[in-house]
C-alpha cells in the first residue's frame, strides 16, 4: 500500500513539474530574438536565415511599416498576453502539436514529429538494448575476473573507446567503410536510414537493409555508453561481493554460484536500474551529431533544425514530448528498483 501511494504521488507530481518545465521554456523562446515575426520580416527584405548576417528585430523591420509588423504579430499570436499564449499552446494546440511549423509549410508539429518518430524509435531502442546486453555481461565478467589479463585487456579497450568522441569515431568509420576514402571499399552506405526500394523488399530483405544502414551509427551510439555502463556494473558487483552478507553465505556453506548469482548480482543491478527509465526517451537518445554525420532523418536532427530555423512550434512540441517521457521514465526507474529488490521501501 505504501509503495502504491508513493507511485500515485509521483505520477501526480508529473503534472506541475511538466507545467513548470514547459512554462519556463515557452517564456524563453517567446522572448529570444529572431522569432517567426523577425524571420518573416527578413524574408520580405530578401535576407535568409542562413545568409551569414545576424539581424535583430529592429534591423529587420527597417523600411517596413509598423502596421505590417503588427499584422505579423497578430498572425503568429504575439499580440496576446503571455499567459494567453501559453494557455493556447497548452490546451487549444494540444501541447503545440496542432501548431503549423514555421519552417515547413502546411505541416503541423505533430506531422513532422510523426514522420521522424519511427526512425528514432528503431535507432534508439536498438542502441539502448545493445548497450545493456553487451555492457552488463561484460561488467559481470570483468568483476569475476578482476585483476586478470582479461580484465586488463578489456579495460584498455573500453577506455580507448570512451576516449574517442562518438562523432569522431563515426567520421573515421565513414571514411574507412563507406568508400569515401580512395582505396577503401564501400562496405556500408554513406548515409541515410533505408534504401530507395525498401517498401518493395521482403521481410528478410527489409531486416537486412535496415541492418546495413544502422550498423555504423549504432556502433557510434553504443561506444558513448560503453565504458560507463561496463565499469558501473563491474564496480557495483565487486562492492556487493565484498559485503558481509556474502561472507555469511559462504560461512553457511553456500556455493560461490549461490553467493554471486543468487544474492550479489541482484543488489548489484540496483545502480544499473537508474538507466532503465531511459527506455522512455530512447527515440530521442541518438546523438544529434551522429545523425548529422550519417544523414539520419531522426528526432535529434529535427530538433536541431527547428532551433536553427527558429521554428518554435516544432521545438516546443519536441520539448513537451521529451519532458513528459523523461518524467515517466523516472517513475519507471523507481518501479525497476522494486522489481529488482522487493525489500526497497519508499518513506516519502
Amino acid at each position: 500500500m505504501q509503495r502504491f501511494s508513493y507511485f500515485i504521488r509521483r505520477l501526480l507530481l508529473i503534472i506541475p513539474t511538466f507545467i513548470g518545465i514547459t512554462l519556463v521554456c515557452f517564456g524563453l523562446v517567446q522572448f529570444v530574438p529572431g522569432g517567426p515575426v523577425d524571420q518573416a520580416l527578413m524574408q520580405m527584405r530578401g535576407i535568409g536565415a542562413g545568409g551569414g548576417e545576424t539581424v535583430t528585430g529592429t534591423d529587420a523591420s527597417a523600411g517596413l511599416t509598423a502596421s505590417y509588423r503588427k499584422e505579423l504579430e497578430v498572425r503568429f499570436g504575439f499580440d496576446q498576453p503571455f499567459y494567453k499564449r501559453y494557455y493556447r499552446w497548452l490546451v487549444r494546440d494540444r501541447l503545440g502539436m496542432r501548431m503549423e511549423s514555421y519552417m515547413f509549410t502546411n505541416k503541423t508539429a505533430w506531422q513532422l514529429i510523426r514522420e521522424r518518430f519511427p526512425v528514432s524509435l528503431v535507432f534508439g531502442i536498438t542502441g539502448f538494448l545493445l548497450s545493456y546486453l553487451i555492457c552488463i555481461p561484460l561488467g559481470i565478467a570483468k568483476a569475476l575476473r578482476n585483476g586478470t589479463r582479461f580484465d586488463l585487456a578489456t579495460s584498455a579497450i573500453v577506455f580507448t573507446g570512451y576516449a574517442i568522441p562518438a562523432f569522431a569515431f563515426g567520421m573515421v568509420l565513414k571514411l574507412l567503410l563507406t568508400g569515401t576514402l580512395e582505396g577503401f571499399p564501400a562496405i556500408f552506405p554513406i548515409g541515410g536510414f533505408e534504401s530507395e526500394g525498401f517498401a518493395q523488399l521482403s521481410l528478410a530483405g527489409k531486416l537486412a537493409d535496415r541492418f546495413h544502414y544502422m550498423t555504423l551509427p549504432i556502433l557510434c551510439y553504443v561506444i558513448g555508453n560503453f565504458a560507463l555502463l561496463t565499469m558501473l556494473m563491474k564496480n557495483s558487483l565487486l562492492d556487493q561481493i565484498g559485503r558481509d552478507y556474502i561472507r555469511t553465505v559462504y560461512a553457511k556453506g553456500g556455493s560461490r554460484n549461490l553467493a554471486i548469482w543468487g544474492h550479489a548480482l541482484r543488489n548489484a543491478l540496483i545502480p544499473i536500474a537508474t538507466g532503465f527509465g531511459g527506455i522512455m526517451t530512447v527515440m530521442f537518445a541518438g546523438s544529434v551529431i551522429i545523425e548529422r554525420v550519417f544523414e539520419i532523418p531522426g528526432m535529434g536532427r529535427l530538433g536541431l533544425d527547428a532551433i536553427i530555423g527558429r521554428d518554435y512550434a516544432v521545438f516546443m512540441g519536441i520539448l513537451a514530448l521529451t519532458s513528459m517521457l523523461g518524467l515517466l521514465g523516472n517513475v519507471l526507474s523507481d518501479f525497476c528498483y522494486v522489481l529488482i529488490d522487493p525489500r526497497i521501501t519508499f518513506n516519502r
